[in-house]
């Protein structure tokens, strides 16, 4: 596959996953309300027809056929009205809208993986066949393909305040420029260019007719044939793609319709005088605006003098991630390379640094400028995962029979693209939890206890400094502790007396391997996969997870996610000769301490007292085995750290200093190794071109005490 066409795959796959996404949250607020609105009948038109338009360019066919026959679906019910519609023919509709989206995203992923798609969907047009040829009955307006042109009842067309001028021309003109004859009695011509060097100009035009058959626009085009021939491309470079327009008011609503599309350059607007309605024309001519001395010119003219360019459009676009994950490379070298630079040994020695150290400072700010822009570039909104989970409630809703409302909040709530993209199948995992063990299963279980009779899951996202918080909270029945004790004491992963274990290592256990409390396998839960999957998916990206509860009240699981992967904030510290960097975000406070403030368990761990609250210490050179002449608690200094529901203090040589470091992932041949079992997440590259070990506050802990 060509350049060109790995483009407009990607632009097809992009614009169809926003249309299905946006669809499947209006059929799910719609089901909500109990019915459709007319803006609602319209808009599912309006994707359907999109998809199958763009379906049909890219020879997608199952994309295609479901489409088309879910648009003749709607075009009956938006000829008609809702009223045609009986309240059991809507409950109808809905279910089938919902597996028609589910067979429509289940093609587009086959996509997406390069696999073949269905050779036969006849099972699922059959039906909505059916269920049209029922609400349809004797009634003789069933949609067909010779009717979708047609202006729909009840709708008007809208010109535009202002004409736009005309070149007067005579059709022989513009046979010319035509490789075959236009329709002799067409009033006017609308001759467009698209961006130069944009590609693939017979599918942008087999698109840009599609949108225009939207509005039941009546028109003829040329060249005729741009859904099949890849050769007409050459044609409306050079010449133009033309629409064959009846009217004045047709083609003043084609220009206000094109000047909302993207990739089009210019258009020129042809009078032909030869048309019977030239005179009248004329008259609407003089009434409008003044003819400019660039519009006047004539049609074989290049378009660049003649044409309209077209209006300035807000410029969106949308870029491949992998280029956005080079683009974070490139500046996390150039972060490196700045602290390389300013760190030279060769520079520290020289006098009269002044000017060289404020271009210094001046090159800091420009760096962290454009790190800051590059990182928001990566930063998208948690609502497409939140979204989703509506759909996943409403499913459950009808399989398990429980009346459930999902309340999201914080949808706005931006996190880097790679980590939004990771975090989806953790919240479903949690999200169907809740519906299934959370939730009780019936609405009298929850009145009996004096409850709404509809439970809630309340799906929420906030930013913290460096961090993500996502919770999914729900008000059902919480968890038995005394059951998860007796589950795990079976399953044989209790390390000590059940006595021993408080509420917060109990819920703990549910994030451990294989743990279920569920006794049956069910379609939700019971196969043994469940939270520890969780677990191990959020703290692939650096999160923590934490489970709280409360028998009778309901219960919460937390996500702590950071915001981004790829550069943070550290605290580079020195044990020995070897140097190491704790994340900002996990540092609480540094102090020094006396030898008699140090307290013994009874194991003979040291320990120390913060804030009112005792923490373990844990000596970095005693973990790694490193040597150095710090071993007396008073000549070093305490890190306090946090991660997750972990608190520590960690024994240092010295404090280096903060600095902003690019996280590079370890090698893959130490993997065997379980090097990030020992508390380290990455490293890093200093100034000096020595590498710095990343340390991961929560593993680090856990590799202590082992």
């Amino acid at each position: 596959m060509d350049n060109g066409m790995d483009n407009m795959l990607d632009m097809y796959l992009f614009e169809t996953n926003s249309l299905l996404e946006q669809l499947d949250e209006l059929l799910i607020e719609a089901e909500k309300a109990g019915d459709f609105t007319v803006d609602d009948v319209n808009e599912i038109f309006r994707i359907m027809h999109t998809v199958k338009g763009s379906s049909a360019m890219m020879e997608f066919n199952s994309l295609m056929q479901i489409a088309h026959h879910i648009e003749d679906l709607f075009f009956f019910i938006r000829e008609n009205g809702l009223d045609s519609l009986e309240s059991s023919h809507k409950s109808t509709l809905f279910d089938l809208m919902f597996r028609s989206t589910d067979l429509l995203r289940a093609e587009v992923l086959k996509v997406q993986n390069n696999e073949p798609l269905s050779d036969n969907v006849d099972s699922l047009t059959v039906e909505i066949n059916s269920f049209l040829k029922k609400i349809s009955k004797d009634n003789k307006d069933t949609p067909a393909e010779n009717k979708k042109g047609e202006k729909p009842a009840g709708k008007e067309k809208t010109t535009p305040t202002a004409s736009s001028p005309v070149a007067e021309v005579d059709l022989d003109e513009v046979r010319m420029d035509l490789a075959e004859c236009p329709d002799d009695n067409a009033a006017y011509f609308l001759r467009i260019f698209f961006d130069e060097g944009c590609g693939m100009e017979n599918l942008r035009a087999f698109m840009l007719i599609c949108s225009l058959k939207e509005s039941s626009l009546e028109f003829n085009f040329y060249p005729s044939d741009v859904e099949t021939n890849s050769q007409s491309c050459t044609f409306i470079v050079e010449k133009g793609f033309y629409l064959a327009l009846d009217s004045r008011e047709t083609a003043d609503l084609a220009i206000s319709l094109i000047n909302n599309m993207n990739n089009l350059r210019s258009y020129e607007l042809i009078q032909n005088v030869r048309a019977k309605s030239a005179v009248a024309e004329k008259t609407v001519e003089a009434a409008s605006a003044p003819v400019s001395q660039e519009s006047a010119a004539p049609a074989s003219a290049p378009v660049a003098n003649t044409g309209h360019q077209m209006p300035s459009k807000q410029n969106l676009i949308s870029v491949n991630l992998a280029k956005l994950d080079n683009l974070v490379a490139i500046v996390g070298e150039i972060v490196i390379t700045e602290s390389m630079v300013t760190s030279s040994p060769e520079i520290q020695n020289m006098k009269n640094l002044d000017s060289f150290l404020k271009a210094t400072r001046q090159l800091r700010k420009l760096t962290d400028d454009l790190q800051d822009i590059v990182m928001s570039l990566r930063m998208v909104p948690v609502s497409g995962v939140f979204q989703k989970m509506n759909r996943i409630v409403r499913d459950m809703k009808q399989k398990l029979k429980k009346d459930v409302r999902l309340t999201i909040v914080g949808e706005n709530t931006e996190v880097d693209k790679s980590i939004v993209d990771s975090i989806g199948d953790p919240i479903m995992h949690i999200v169907r939890n809740s519906m299934d063990h959370g939730i009780e299963e019936t609405a009298d279980d929850r009145i009996r206890v004096g409850k709404n009779p509809q439970g809630e899951i309340i799906l929420s996202a906030s930013h913290t400094t460096n961090e993500v918080i996502i919770s999914i909270r729900d008000d059902g029945r919480g968890v038995n502790s005394a059951g998860v004790l007796a589950k795990a004491k079976r399953n044989g992963i209790l390390t000590k007396p059940e006595s021993e274990y408080t509420q917060k290592e109990i819920l703990s256990l549910l994030l451990a391997p294989g743990f279920s409390t569920n006794e049956t396998v069910t379609e939700f839960s019971g196969r043994g996969v469940g939270m520890d999957v969780v677990k191990k998916n959020v703290e692939a990206i650096g999160g923590t997870i934490t489970i709280t509860s409360e028998l009778g009240k309901g219960m919460c699981t937390t996500l702590k996610i950071p915001l981004t992967m790829a550069i943070v904030d550290g605290m580079e510290i020195s044990v020995g000769k070897s140097v190491f960097t704790i994340p900002i975000a996990n540092i609480r406070q540094s102090f020094k301490v006396k030898n008699d403030e140090v307290i013994y368990d009874t194991e003979g761990n040291e320990i120390i007292r913060c804030m009112n609250q005792f923490y373990p210490i844990i000596r970095i050179h005693r973990l790694y085995n490193i040597e150095t002449e710090v071993t007396n608690i008073e000549d070093g200094i305490l890190v306090w750290v946090e991660s997750g529901d972990k608190s520590y203090c960690l024994f240092v040589d010295d404090l280096l200093g903060e600095q902003q470091v690019v996280v590079k992932p370890l090698p893959v041949y130490l993997n065997s190794f379980n090097i990030k079992d020992s508390g380290i997440s990455g490293c890093t590259i200093l100034g000096d071109g020595n590498i710095s070990i990343i340390l991961d506050v929560l593993n680090l802990y856990a590799a202590a005490h082992n």
